[in-house]
């Protein structure tokens, strides 16, 4: 492990993460970041306990196994939060991509010759990878908060139309016509 570069990112694994993390975070407004950095308390905090448990993860996951559905679990809940909020889905994921210029960043010094420099490109095809996954998933939320929104909206319609007395449910329409009444 030594010298490549999976052993290089876990000499300065701390850190990179936290580089990754202040970078994630720094996505939101100055005032809602400082919150998400300085609250501790994972119920106060949901967003920045839920960002900071994730990215070691992922992190630990695109320098092992890169087991999906292991990481659409840490993933997913990161991406839900990102899809309610307003950011567009570039927005959503971008704090991905930008763990390629926090490796290069950390690890300027160690990236002087061409292995490093390859074992770097193959690593960022996984980061690439995780970043498509981010993306599935974003959209994924969006739909069904479009679907939800979508269904209320119609619900909210018919409720409407049936107070105004302009829709009848079935089974009043049927004692309408067979002349039975309510």
């Amino acid at each position: 492990m030594g010298n490549s570069l999976k052993g290089l990112i876990e000499k300065k694994k701390k850190d990179i993460i936290r580089h990754w993390f202040e970078a994630t975070i720094q996505t939101y407004a100055p005032d809602t970041a400082q919150f998400y950095k300085g609250q501790k308390d994972e119920f106060a905090n949901p967003v920045g306990n839920t960002t900071s448990e994730g990215i070691p993860f992922l992190l630990d996951q695109l320098l092992n196994d890169f087991d999906s559905e292991a990481i659409k679990s840490h993933l997913d809940p990161i991406i839900r939060i990102r899809a309610v909020q307003n950011f567009t889905p570039s927005q959503a994921t971008a704090f991905i991509l930008k763990l390629k210029e926090i490796l290069r960043d950390c690890l300027s010094d160690e990236l002087q010759d061409a292995a490093r420099l390859k074992e770097l490109l193959a690593f960022e095809s996984r980061i690439d990878q995780l970043s498509l996954m981010a993306f599935d998933l974003y959209m994924n939320c969006r739909e069904k908060i479009y679907e939800i929104a979508a269904n209320e909206t119609r619900n909210q319609t018919f409720r409407a139309f049936k107070r105004a007395g302009l829709i009848v449910e079935p089974s009043e329409r049927s004692r309408k016509v067979k002349g039975v009444k309510p």
